[in-house]
């Protein structure tokens, strides 16, 4: 069953936009090294297991695998322990303003690597939209200094969102290669969960698995929508409208986030928050206007 591209983005986005309260139960007696090993594992697993089914093919090269290494340890692995290290120190929000930069760092990359056309409308949404997502979260904005650690972390936010772009770049070369995004997610994931369990294992984290229903529960859910649902079917939208556009998740995210919140821990709407709201959705209307879609030129990468 073939998706709308509106579909493809609202999936990804409500799910990404809920992992945040699951992941909340993933915080305590389990490293978070391990907790996204463990995420990863049991998303490739399920993968497989559903591509085994439909009895489609899990050979590629040696060279193909190289690449989905690379994708792993870029989109499933280390930028996932810059996030979780980052945090340590700087506010989600925070974050999430950075990461509103995988927007222009995708329309970046895709020109770069795959000679995509630059849309000025695609730019401009993007920086009316993160202007959008300052506003929201501009008192935790207020309060941010650089000091050491916090420019430490900071730093480690964008490599975590360099990483991510990187990963996203990749996946649109893979299909072009016309490689399946299940199958290029399966191999990414599980090598992305190697990487981080090998990191954690030379940095003297124990081994522990936190056998509470809430934790498990957790788990199951960030790896059957959070990962298996959610990227596949943010990485299908990425390929047909290219890096740029599918980058305005990253928008769109914190903004359900906060939505969750309003109805599970009483957030309190502000003016600033939501002419914040105001200005990511004239920044999306803007950007991902169908003249404007993305034409991806044949050119490897």
């Amino acid at each position: 069953m073939k998706l709308s591209n509106t579909t493809l983005f609202l999936i990804p986005s409500l799910i990404w936009g809920s992992t945040w309260y699951a992941i909340k139960f993933q915080i305590g007696t389990t490293d978070p090294l391990y907790s996204v090993a463990f995420r990863f594992f049991l998303a490739a697993f399920l993968l497989i297991l559903f591509i085994k089914v439909k009895g489609e093919s899990l050979r590629f090269s040696w060279k193909t695998h190289l690449y989905f290494m690379l994708q792993g340890v870029c989109l499933f692995g280390i930028n996932y322990w810059l996030v979780y290290m980052s945090e340590e120190h700087l506010t989600s929000g925070l974050v999430a303003v950075i990461f509103g930069g995988l927007i222009f760092l995708n329309v970046f990359l895709s020109a770069l690597f795959l000679k995509s056309k630059i849309h000025a409308p695609v730019v401009i949404g993007g920086v009316i939209g993160t202007v959008g997502i300052g506003l929201i979260f501009k008192d935790e904005l207020s309060v941010f200094d650089f000091s050491d650690m916090n420019f430490v972390a900071f730093l480690m936010a964008l490599g975590a969102m360099t990483l991510a772009s990187c990963g996203n770049i990749l996946s649109a070369h893979y299909q072009r290669q016309r490689i399946p995004v299940m199958q290029s997610n399966a191999y990414g994931m599980f090598y992305g969960a190697v990487m981080v369990t090998i990191i954690a294992l030379l940095m003297g984290k124990p081994l522990i698995y936190d056998t509470s229903i809430s934790y498990s529960v957790a788990l199951i859910y960030l790896s059957v929508f959070g990962s298996v649902i959610a990227f596949n079917t943010y990485l299908s939208l990425l390929g047909k409208i290219g890096p740029g556009k599918a980058g305005y998740i990253s928008l769109s995210m914190p903004v359900i986030a906060l939505l969750f919140s309003t109805f599970l821990e009483g957030y309190q709407w502000t003016a600033a928050s939501l002419l914040g709201l105001v200005m990511i959705l004239a920044g999306m209307y803007i950007a991902l206007q169908r003249r404007h879609a993305v034409k991806v030129e044949a050119n490897q990468l």
